[in-house]
C-alpha cells in the first residue's frame, strides 16, 4: 500500500522545539520509525515536510494523481486555520488521518480547534510519535476491509 505522511510547519524541529511537549526524539528518528513501519507492513511510506502552506497543498494535489492510497497528516499550526489545506484534503477520497503528537485538548484554546480534521476519517492526538504508527495501522485496517 502506498501511504503519504505529510508534516507541516516546525515538525522538522522535533527534538529541538519544546521538548517537554514534543519529546526528545528528533525528526530523523521519526523518519526511521516510519521507514521501519513501512518495511514491517510491506507498505511504501513516503514522507513530506514543509513549513509552507502552498507546498503542502501542492503535495496533496499530487497525491491525487500518484497512486497514494492513504494519507497521514500532521498539519502543525495549519490545523487551526488553513481552510486551503482542508479543501485540498476534501478533494482526495483516500483514507486520511490527522495526527498530533501532543494532546491538543489539553493545550491552549486555539489548539483545540481543527479546521482540517473534518476532512479526515480519523484524528489521533496525544500519543507522541506512536500516533503516526497508529494512523498507518488505521489506514491498513481499512484497506483490509476492517471497519475504520
Amino acid at each position: 500500500m502506498k501511504i503519504l505522511v505529510i508534516n507541516g510547519p516546525n515538525l522538522n524541529f522535533l527534538g529541538i522545539r519544546e521538548k517537554a511537549i514534543y519529546g526528545n526524539q528528533d525528526y530523523n528518528y521519526l523518519l526511521k520509525l516510519l521507514e521501519k513501519k513501512g518495511k514491517e507492513t510491506g507498505s511504501q511510506v513516503t514522507v513530506f515536510q514543509s513549513n509552507h502552506e502552498g507546498a503542502i497543498i501542492d503535495r496533496l494535489q499530487e497525491a491525487y494523481f500518484d497512486g497514494t492510497e492513504g494519507i497521514v497528516i500532521n498539519p502543525g499550526a495549519f490545523t487551526h486555520y488553513s481552510y486551503a489545506i482542508r479543501d485540498a484534503l476534501s478533494s482526495i477520497t483516500v483514507p486520511k488521518v490527522e495526527i498530533h503528537i501532543s494532546d491538543i485538548t489539553k493545550r491552549e484554546e486555539f489548539r483545540k480547534i481543527s479546521v482540517t480534521a473534518p476532512a479526515c476519517d480519523k484524528q489521533i492526538y496525544g500519543r507522541g510519535l506512536d500516533g503516526y504508527l497508529q494512523a498507518i495501522d488505521f489506514i491498513l485496517a481499512g484497506a483490509k476491509g476492517r471497519e475504520w
